[in-house]
C-alpha cells in the first residue's frame, strides 16, 4: 500500500519573510508620514504668505486714506487727538512711532482692519526755518509746460511720516510707513 504518508519532519520555519515585509511597511510608513507632512507645512506656508500678502495690499488703502488725511489738514502746526502730530514722535525698536494704536482712526478692508497716524516730520511747532527744523523734500522749481500735468512740489516741501498698521486673521500684523508731501 502505497499512501501519502505525511514527513514528520517538518523544515524548520524561519519567519525572514515576515520580518523583511514589516520593515518594508514600516519604511513606507515613515516616508507617508514625512510626505503628508511636507504637504501640510506647504499648504501653511502657502496661507500665510498669502495673508501676508492681503495686509499689505490693505495698508495701501492706509497710507492713501493718511494721504488725503493730511492734505485736508486746516493748520499742521496743530495736533489732532489719535492720528497726527506736529512733530516726529519716538519710535520703538522697529521705527514705529510710540503712539496709543487704539485711538488711531480704524478702517475695514475686506478681512483685515488698518489704523493709520501721520506725524510731521519736524523737531518743533511752530516752524520757524523749515530746512532746519524738518525733513523736507528737495526738487527743482521748474514749470512743466504741459498745462494737464501737476504742479511740482515747492523747493523745500515738507514731509510727513504716515505709519499704517493692518491686523486681521491667523495674528496677521503687518506695519506700512510712507513718506509724503503734502503740497501746495
Amino acid at each position: 500500500m502505497s499512501g501519502y504518508r505525511p514527513t514528520t519532519a517538518r523544515r524548520a520555519q524561519r519567519g525572514n519573510t515576515i520580518l523583511l515585509v514589516l520593515v518594508l511597511l514600516g519604511v513606507m510608513l515613515v516616508g507617508a508620514l514625512g510626505m503628508s507632512r511636507m504637504a501640510e507645512v506647504s499648504t501653511l506656508a502657502g496661507g500665510n504668505a498669502a495673508g501676508s500678502d492681503g495686509a499689505l495690499q490693505a495698508s495701501e488703502v492706509g497710507v492713501n486714506t493718511g494721504f488725503a488725511a493730511v492734505q485736508a489738514l486746516a493748520n499742521e502746526d496743530v495736533a489732532i487727538a489719535g492720528w497726527y502730530w506736529p512733530t516726529m514722535q519716538v519710535p520703538d525698536a522697529n521705527g514705529v512711532p510710540q503712539v496709543a494704536w487704539s485711538a488711531a482712526p480704524e478702517m475695514s478692508v475686506g478681512q483685515f482692519k488698518v489704523r493709520y497716524v501721520a506725524e510731521r516730520m519736524c523737531t518743533s511747532t511752530p516752524v520757524t526755518d523749515s530746512t532746519r527744523q524738518c525733513l523736507v523734500r528737495q526738487v527743482l522749481n521748474t514749470e512743466s509746460s504741459s498745462t494737464a500735468s501737476e504742479r511740482p512740489d515747492p523747493p523745500t516741501a515738507r514731509q510727513f511720516r504716515i505709519t499704517v498698521q493692518v491686523t486681521g486673521p491667523k495674528s496677521v500684523q503687518v506695519w506700512t510707513q510712507a513718506l509724503v508731501t503734502r503740497g501746495t
